[in-house]
């Protein structure tokens, strides 16, 4: 994965709106308090340091994934995370990027 996949930087509007036309899930790793002030419409709230506790719940999804947070670090790590966890998973970056994709 190169740096800028990693921390969401790069043109990657084309993967997201592919992912979300499959019926991608939104997960946003922010804290609750974070997420309570403004999120993509439909995303799950999974807090980044729980989610190793939840690998089980998201390959239950049985869906591919598109993680956020505010700037892309967060869902950056989440993603590299994921991904070896054998989770089809995209970092989307902060939510606002992501949030223009969804209808």
């Amino acid at each position: 994965m190169s740096f800028f996949g990693l921390f969401g930087g790069g043109n990657n509007n084309e993967i997201i709106e592919k992912y979300i036309k499959e019926g991608a899930i939104v997960i946003d790793v922010r804290t609750p308090e974070e997420f309570r002030e403004g999120h993509v419409k439909g995303s799950k709230n999974i807090v980044l340091n729980s989610i190793p506790n939840t690998i089980k719940e998201i390959k239950d999804l049985n869906k591919k994934i598109i993680a956020v947070c505010r700037s892309g670090a967060r869902s950056g790590q989440a993603t590299a995370f994921l991904s070896k966890q054998g989770i089809d998973i995209i970092n989307g970056g902060p939510w606002q990027h992501v949030e223009k994709f969804i209808k």
